[in-house]
């Protein structure tokens, strides 16, 4: 069979794809993922002593269910756990179908997941200060009638919460569901939305222990009336979380204090890293409530090129937001020679 056959079997919304960008470049310091610095090691792997490998995950995370529900105070029957948040955006728009509604830039997948299920896709531009623009927002969602609105704050690629107020206009304009991506919300001073669920029925949380030093187990999480948590699980694959993911990530989440100094120590070196770079000629750093910091410099590739001769990688972003970077917060030392490199190239 040629080339050519294939690709005339292939869905034509999926033949106009361009997949997710997720190159391993090899660097001594990588800045570029938004993974942190930190990561868990010695007692918590004590958690797979008893694991079984000839058994199959329990296909309900019961366990894992409740230690996130420990944490943040709510029951397991509105939590579903999945591979990543990937799958579960994939779990929703299949469960309630399009259009889907998000701003832009964004993170990428919702809507390449809505496209690649065939789904239409309405991206909103965000305004001058990368806020939701809350006029046009509302105009689509009138006009459009989405069946999902994604919103992800604080926000990925551009590091800061969306108004709050706004949001909030947006769920109660909205008759679909609304997804409020928190997938960033540990190193926010914002307390996130997790307190208004009980009020609004048709507002969904989405959360992940990627950033907070578990990326490697692919382990995400929405929060969301029973009714919601009901019937996107009766798309969820059986088994989508291995055990060896369940059994850390509840071993984890118990490491309470752990995780406090991870996220206060990635906070802190933000602010270091932000204070440092607003001083340098041609540097705009924007604010940030995540744990990267975008920002804006003359001639973008060629720094990008730059620092990965010296080792360091970064994420250009060029392409989606004109004239900028995006750094990951690293270790200190990690984080010093970023910035000693940046001032000497800038």
């Amino acid at each position: 069979m040629k080339e050519n056959d294939i690709k005339n079997l292939v869905r034509p919304v999926v033949r106009s794809l361009r997949p997710y960008d997720a190159k391993e470049i090899p660097c001594k310091i990588k800045l570029d993922a938004n993974e942190s610095p930190f990561g868990f090691k010695g007692d918590i792997f004590r958690a797979l002593k008893f694991l079984k490998t000839n058994r199959y995950p329990d296909p309900e995370a019961k366990e894992l269910k409740i230690a996130i529900g420990r944490r943040y105070g709510i029951s397991s029957e509105n939590i579903l756990v999945g591979n990543g948040s990937d799958e579960l955006i994939y779990y929703i728009i299949t469960t309630f179908g399009g259009p889907v509604l998000h701003p832009i830039p964004t993170f990428s997948m919702y809507g390449i997941i809505a496209q690649a299920l065939g789904e239409k896709v309405i991206a909103i531009p965000l305004d001058r200060g990368f806020d939701i623009d809350l006029e046009k927002t509302l105009n689509a969602v009138e006009k459009e009638k989405p069946r999902l609105i994604f919103l992800s704050s604080p926000n990925n690629p551009t590091g800061n919460c969306f108004s709050a107020e706004r949001i909030m206009k947006i769920i109660d304009a909205s008759k679909g569901i609304v997804v409020v991506d928190e997938a960033y919300q540990p190193f926010s001073s914002e307390q996130g939305f997790l307190p208004l669920l009980r009020n609004y029925r048709n507002l969904v949380i989405m959360r992940t222990l990627s950033k907070i030093g578990l990326a490697a187990l692919r382990v995400g999480f929405v929060i969301a009336d029973a009714a919601i948590i009901n019937e996107v699980n009766k798309v969820r694959l059986p088994f989508n979380v291995n055990s060896l993911s369940q059994a850390i990530a509840v071993a984890a989440l118990k490491e309470k204090k752990q995780l406090s100094v991870f996220i206060k120590t990635i906070i802190s070196e933000r602010e270091r890293l932000f204070s440092e770079m607003a001083e340098m000629n041609s540097i705009t750093p924007y604010p940030s409530e995540a744990n990267f910091i975008l920002f804006k410099i003359k001639n973008p590739d060629d720094m990008y090129q730059a620092l990965l001769r010296r080792d360091v990688l970064v994420r250009n972003l060029n392409d989606g937001i004109k004239g900028c970077l995006r750094v990951t917060v690293g270790t200190r030392q990690e984080n010093s020679v970023f910035l000693k490199a940046l001032r000497e190239l800038s």
